[in-house]
């Protein structure tokens, strides 16, 4: 990929840090975000899906509370991420009415993202949510995680999304202009890389420590687009105060440093996907989905399955056999064995009135399988 490719992206996922939406510690910086907010509309416009990622909740209720520093204690956090979380919502909320752009709040943990079903119910009302233009303002949920569910900084969070809705970019937003080839606060002349593997381990070695007011530095940043790159998406850090950064990233300028995946994005999707597979059970499907699959790279409908067999829930993976009980493909099932075996043979217009509800049209959705070859 180069930077003129950008331009042919469709799905990007923007993360901003703590140390650009507070204004030194005193609050959010509502001039900043609202120019933000404007840049995330224009590229909207332009076409781009938008996924906000942003850190600011407990940075936010800092300052409401009055406290001098961020405390340590995690209920403290907790209490402050609480607090925050208002202002930092409402703010967003208030600038993107003014574009006549409805936002949504989505507070996530680590293990909704390592829990299959959480996996994809989330996925499921991410795509909802952009296919309906409205942008995702996603937090972790710091009101509830523990020291062992915290996913340690916004830009792992940021990564993992780009995995989840299969995003083109990732795009962290910092105080820094770049990943530069040493520390610029001890080294102001220090050079920005313009572009790198995403997985050059010699990356690590340029990256500094974060400030006080986030939990991420540089650091975590190379590590975030190594984790995004599992899916194929590259990374973008830039300078959240370089004026009109977004639109001038999505337009190819050359600011900032872009990190590249190894590997084409649906090659390193299905490499990610399949390091995860273990399966649960197994669906036999008759000649006309197996031709479908294989030939035209479509989701798996109800209609095609002829039985099931294994006891799996939704989210589980379930192994995809021919009639002759040769594997064509493995995936992240939407039903359970009890549903799955209520809907075989069955259009997905009929999934209502067999279930009782309105589910996914696929029993496995394209994105969320790997054909066996």
């Amino acid at each position: 990929m180069m930077r003129k490719d950008l331009l042919k992206t469709r799905c990007w996922v923007v993360k901003i840090g703590s140390s650009l939406i507070t204004n030194n510690g005193l609050g959010l910086d509502k001039q900043a975000i609202s120019a933000w907010v404007g840049q995330l509309v224009a590229m909207q416009k332009q076409g781009i899906q938008v996924v906000l990622v942003s850190s600011g909740a407990v940075a936010e209720g800092v300052a409401r509370l009055g406290l001098k520093k961020r405390p340590k204690e995690i209920h403290l956090q907790q209490a402050a991420a609480a607090v925050g979380q208002m202002g930092l919502i409402q703010t967003y909320e208030t600038f993107f009415k003014e574009y006549g752009v409805h936002t949504a709040q989505i507070l996530l943990t680590h293990d909704d993202l390592s829990n299959r079903t959480r996996y994809l119910n989330a996925r499921s009302t991410l795509r909802t949510l952009v296919d309906m233009r409205v942008i995702p303002v996603i937090n972790e949920n710091d009101t509830v995680a523990t020291a062992e569910l915290c996913f340690g900084d916004n830009d792992t969070l940021g990564a993992l999304v780009a995995n989840l809705v299969n995003a083109d970019a990732l795009v962290i937003l910092t105080d820094q202009k770049g990943l530069h080839e040493s520390d610029p606060r001890q080294n102001p002349e220090s050079p920005v890389i313009s572009t790198a593997m995403a997985g050059d381990p010699t990356l690590a070695g340029m990256a500094g420590e974060g400030g006080s007011l986030g939990r991420g530095g540089m650091i975590t940043k190379v590590s975030a687009a190594k984790l995004a790159a599992r899916s194929g998406a590259c990374t973008l850090i830039a300078s959240g105060r370089e004026p009109d950064v977004l639109v001038r990233l999505a337009q190819g300028e050359e600011i900032g440093t872009l990190l590249l995946p190894e590997k084409q994005p649906m090659a390193a999707r299905k490499q990610w996907l399949a390091g995860q597979l273990k399966a649960k059970g197994q669906l036999i499907i008759d000649a006309g989905a197996v031709k479908v699959l294989t030939g035209s790279g479509r989701s798996l409908l109800p209609v095609g399955v002829i039985a099931c067999h294994g006891q799996f829930e939704r989210g589980e993976v379930v192994t995809c056999l021919d009639e002759n009980g040769k594997e064509v493909a493995r995936g992240l099932v939407n039903y359970d064995s009890r549903e799955t075996a209520k809907l075989l043979r069955l259009s997905s217009d009929r999934i209502e009135d067999v279930l009782g509800y309105s589910g996914e049209e696929e029993m496995i959705h394209r994105d969320n399988m790997v054909l066996v070859e």
